[in-house]
This record gives C-alpha cells, structure tokens and sequence, in this order.
C-alpha cells in the first residue's frame, strides 16, 4: 500500500492563501478577504505579530464563553456577507464557489479538501463508464459533488441540513452546471436504503463528522457507526470501475484507523492512498486538518 501525506499546492489557487498559522487561529485569503479564525490544531507561536495579524484581517471570529464551535465575526474593515471565489486545477476543472460567514466559524469552505477535488477531476476525465453515478455523503455546501458532475456524473449529493443543500446548488449554478440530485436525509438511513434497493455507485464520497445529527435528530457519532457505514457502502461500490474518499476530522483517529477500517470492509482495495491532509502557510509551518484513505479502479 502507498502512503501518501498530501498538501494543497499554491499555485492552483490564486483565491486562496493561508497566511499565517499560531496561538491556536489561522489566518487565511479567501479571494481579497482576510479572516482570523479559531484553529485548535495550531498549538505553536504565530509568525506575525498579534499587532500585524490584526491589521490584516478583516474579520475575527469571536467564540462564546460556553460554545467554543459558535460564536460572532467582529468586522474591522468592511467586507460583504456574501461573495466568491474561483478553482481551477490543470487537468481543467473549474469551480465557482459563494462563502459566508457564518457563526459556526465556517464559512462554507474547507480549502485543504481541494487536492480531492483534483483527484475526483483525473478520476472521472478517464472513467470507462460513461455518464459514472457518484454518491457524496454529509456532502456539506459541494465542492466535491460539483466537481464530479463537471465531469459528467450523475451526482447523488446528501446532507442533513437543508439550508446547507441549498449552498450547495448555489455553487453548482455559479460553477455553470445542473443537474445535480439533492437529498436532505439521515445518511445512514439512506445508504441501508440503498443497499435494499440494490442500487451501486461507481464513487461514493464520505466526509463525516465526528458528531452530527440527521434532519430528524438521528444521531451520528463517527467512533460508533463509521465501520458499519463502510460495510454498507462496500455493498453499493460498483465491483469493477469504481473510487471511493474518506475523510475524517477526528483528532483521535489516524490513517492507519482509517487503513483498518477500510482493508476490514472491502474485498479489494486498488491503488489505495492514505495520510494527512494539510495545508502550509507562509512561514512554512504546516496545519494538519483531518486523514484521508482513497482508492479507485477504472
């Protein structure tokens, strides 16, 4: 099996930078925006001076006192609720996607996951199936599932939270696509689902979080329910052309977890990468920020 540590590379993506990393925030660019947010992994000293830093953002996030995951964004230069930024890799994919801020700290982006949105572009440009279905669970505002459809597929996009799925067709119209299938539901409901009907994928895309809960308060608890999860979704994996992307944010877990897990599930692993994922800024300190397992057979 190769291992793989992946990194974002720069220089495909002028709309994005990540500044500066330190005292517990990052500091990132989203298109000419500046923002200052919370980042429990960044354990070490900033490069810049709290005084440069703060000239330089034009919004900090401010967490409350008794919920560290939500609090408000505190302006000191004008910057609008709305706006967009721009992808495109070399293999072609092009991707317009609407931010916001949002008092969960979010901001309907998570940056580091651009090398799998590259990695769904050289898939799928190649695909011997034409038009390959392609399913992305807890598929949040859906980067993912646009770049996929970029490429023909009949995308299945799936989250549990409505105003979250509407984000995500936002970003499907400003990217210059349609088409794609929106589900709000609970997604283990869904795949078990699934698996009954006998439906297949040819990509099944998972991003769960550590905890969550379905539209219906099911509860998602990612150490009790990921192996089951995967053994449904090794049922709906299409046997012979085929990629599945795992991505886990849980700072207990590691690649190797996520190596087990996989290897346990499924009969045949091809071609199979895991690691971290990470983003480094300008001082050359690299943020972790979540592991990833993935392979593919075409």
């Amino acid at each position: 099996m190769k291992e793989s540590i992946l990194s974002l590379s720069p220089k495909f993506w002028e709309d994005y930078e990540l500044i500066d990393t330190g005292g517990f925030e990052k500091l990132e660019r989203f298109g000419q925006y500046v923002l200052s947010r919370p980042e429990p992994q960044a354990i070490w000293d900033k490069s810049m001076s709290e005084e440069d830093w703060r000239k330089m953002a034009h919004a900090h996030f401010a967490k409350e006192k008794n919920n560290p995951e939500k609090g408000q964004w505190k302006e000191s230069k004008k910057i609008p609720h709305n706006w967009q930024v721009s992808y495109q890799n070399p293999g072609g994919l092009k991707l317009r996607l609407n931010l916001a801020m949002t008092s969960f700290k979010h901001i309907g982006l998570f940056p580091e996951q651009a090398v799998n949105w590259d990695y769904i572009s050289d898939t799928l440009k190649d695909f011997p199936v034409k038009n390959p279905k392609v399913l992305n669970l807890f598929a949040y505002t859906g980067a993912a599932s646009v770049a996929a459809r970029a490429h023909g597929a009949e995308v299945t996009h799936l989250d549990s939270v409505k105003q979250v799925v509407t984000w995500s067709k936002h970003n499907m119209e400003s990217s210059g696509l349609d088409g794609i299938r929106w589900i709000v539901d609970d997604a283990m409901k869904f795949i078990r689902r699934e698996v009954r009907r006998g439906n297949t994928y040819h990509g099944i895309i998972l991003d769960p979080p550590a905890y969550g809960r379905g539209p219906d308060g099911e509860k998602w608890i990612l150490e009790e329910q990921i192996n089951e999860m995967l053994k449904l979704c090794a049922q709906l994996l299409d046997p012979d052309h085929h990629f599945l992307i795992l991505n886990m944010y849980s700072l207990s877990f590691s690649s190797i977890i996520a190596a087990n897990l996989i290897n346990s599930n499924f009969k045949e692993v091809n071609n199979a990468e895991h690691g971290e994922l990470y983003l480094v800024d300008r001082y050359n300190k690299k943020l972790p920020l979540g592991i990833f397992f993935r392979f593919r057979k075409v």
